[in-house]
């Protein structure tokens, strides 16, 4: 590193020097003698704008400014996974055994382990062509998940050497020469900004569901594989829980976790529970195929900013070799107040509520680089998906305030938080009467081939009775239930048993924490079943509705959750028993 500015303003995290006139956008430099964390955001003539991912007390102007060349890039290759970083991959571990319990600031320790030696085998072979993506060796990295070690975007040639064996991730593993003759020597580390996505074959339209077990979630508001989502709430309505949910349950094979601007006690139970938590589709330990990224409160805002974007471009590596992966960002509200400070400092010209006039372009930024892709490599139909969700927290649950709804306009899936429901006890909080999603035409194929073929008939029904309570319900508050037709009330008892029996979830249940979506389909039938027999029997002038409910199938249809996903027979005799019961009211 040589010098290269002088310090000539300090603010907070901002920091503008002064001879800067070889600098570029975004680069990294080193601030004054203790060489912290800096990237150059703004430049003006030869004064340069720098946001510091240190606290920056002590630092005054006349300090040097040193350049390093590179943009801000993490550190890809095998070890990622199991791995709990800060918000500019520096491993919190590491740092802890370096400086104890408080970061020192100016350390600098490497995302990836340097000593560590790999076993590797070579997919490839001496002589033959290569384009950028294509695989070039496999380290079983976790007992979960093949790493694979791909050629870098834009290296095409053939293989001079390659290697097979145990090595260190800086070791050469591969020669390649390209067109012009020059060689380009291999490592398993590799390199990329963190604020360029990473290139693609193709993007295509997403087709298949995230399967979270949450019946609400997967039901009515499906999210689809490589899709965008958002968890907006107010305090207290479990954002975080619902997070922490998808990453333990949904079917993607490798999560990564983004605490940003969290508090810190939060952030410590996530980093103590993760590691214990059981991979419910493996068996084995969860952290066996997640990334953590941790940037609680009260870490240094720049590197909150930063977070975001290194979560993301690991994600993407991981989706480069062919998995699913899910991404969690909680929450991109303290993402976006990190944009509006370091914008305040810079004195820019303040938008809607402060935030910078590109908010909206910065959050679509991010969220676009979600999607089901086609990945590079020549002989190769590897296809990968990457699913963005991410936690609002939207002041006094103000969902009108500019983070939600710039938010709300570039992703397809809105799960609603309510406190009510929260202080109510229904969890998950998700307010059926708010909540959307977009992806229903893109994956009605697969519930049609995949669960069934009136899966789809169901939902709607489902969705229709939960908007016609809330109608009924009014009427009922005005002038009672004895207004209500039978056909009005039968309504009402159906809603009230998808709000307590279907839409409800135990978390801490084994049996109910994850419902299968065959099982998901099965309760749901069972549930409208009753209503469907019922329509038949209720017009009967001796009809009476206390005896509906007092049918012994009523309580076998009120705790079918508890039946084994795999005893379709019980859900089958159910259905029998509920036509037979309420068919024989009629008789009677």
């Amino acid at each position: 590193m040589e010098k290269q500015g002088t310090i000539i303003k300090v603010s907070g995290p901002l920091v503008v020097a002064k001879g800067m006139e070889g600098a570029r956008m975004y680069e990294v430099v080193r601030v004054s003698e203790k060489k912290l964390i800096g990237e150059i955001i703004g430049i003006e003539g030869g004064e340069a704008s720098i946001q510091v991912y240190e606290e920056t007390g002590g630092i005054g102007p006349g300090e040097p400014v040193y350049s390093t060349g590179q943009t801000m890039q993490v550190e890809l290759g095998p070890g990622l996974l199991q791995s709990i970083y800060d918000g500019i991959q520096r491993p919190l571990p590491l740092l802890q055994k370096e400086a104890g319990e408080y970061i020192t600031r100016g350390i600098d320790v490497p995302g990836l382990d340097r000593k560590k030696t790999w076993d590797f085998k070579s997919i490839k072979n001496k002589g033959e062509n290569v384009t950028e993506g294509d695989i070039l060796v496999e380290v079983q990295e976790t007992s979960l998940i093949m790493h694979k070690v791909m050629v870098p975007p834009g290296i095409n040639g053939s293989i001079k050497e390659i290697k097979s064996g145990s090595h260190t991730i800086k070791d050469t593993i591969a020669v390649i020469t390209d067109a012009e003759g020059k060689d380009h020597e291999i490592s398993m580390l590799q390199k990329w900004p963190i604020r360029n996505p990473r290139p693609v074959k193709d993007k295509s339209i997403p087709s298949k569901p995230l399967v979270s077990g949450t019946r609400i979630l997967d039901t009515l508001f499906p999210l689809a594989k490589g899709g965008a989502g958002c968890i907006p709430g107010p305090f207290g309505a479990g954002k975080t829980v619902t997070q922490q949910t998808l990453a333990k349950y949904c079917d993607a094979e490798i999560i990564v976790y983004i605490g940003c601007g969290e508090r810190g006690n939060e952030m410590t139970d996530v980093l103590m529970e993760f590691p214990e938590l059981e991979d419910p589709n493996t068996g084995e330990k969860l952290m066996k195929r997640t990334v953590m990224v941790a940037n609680t409160s009260n870490m240094p805002v720049a590197a909150r900013e930063a977070s975001i974007y290194t979560g993301v471009t690991i994600a993407e590596y991981y989706r480069d070799m062919g998995y699913d992966v899910a991404l969690m960002a909680d929450s991109t509200s303290r993402w976006a107040e990190a944009l509006r400070e370091m914008s305040g400092r810079l004195e820019e010209m303040p938008g809607e509520e402060g935030y910078p006039a590109y908010l909206g372009s910065r959050t679509a930024q991010f969220y676009e680089r979600s999607g089901t892709v086609k990945c590079l490599g020549a002989n190769d139909d590897r296809e990968g998906s990457l699913t963005l969700i991410g936690a609002v927290s939207p002041p006094g649950g103000d969902l009108s305030e500019p983070v939600t709804q710039n938010t709300l306009r570039v992703t397809k899936v809105f799960w609603g938080l309510d406190a009510k429901l929260a202080y109510r006890r229904h969890f998950p909080a998700i307010n059926w009467l708010t909540s959307y999603t977009l992806y229903n035409d893109n994956i009605k194929d697969f519930w049609k081939n995949e669960i069934a073929e009136d899966f789809e008939e169901y939902r709607t029904q489902a969705m229709g009775i939960l908007q016609e309570e809330a109608k009924l319900e009014e009427i009922v508050r005005l002038v009672g239930m004895e207004a209500l037709s039978p056909k009005e009330r039968l309504t009402l008892e159906t809603a009230k048993s998808l709000r307590e029996d279907f839409l409800f979830q135990n978390a801490f249940d084994k049996i109910d924490a994850y419902t299968p979506l065959k099982k998901q389909y099965w309760m749901l039938k069972s549930i409208l079943n009753v209503a469907h027999h019922a329509q038949k029997v209720i017009e009967h002038e001796d009809f009476n509705f206390d005896e509906l409910l007092a049918l012994p199938v009523m309580e076998r249809v009120a705790k079918c959750k508890n039946i084994d996903p795999d005893k379709e027979d019980e859900f089958k005799k159910l259905w029998e028993d509920t036509e037979r019961e309420i068919m024989g009211l009629q008789k009677a």
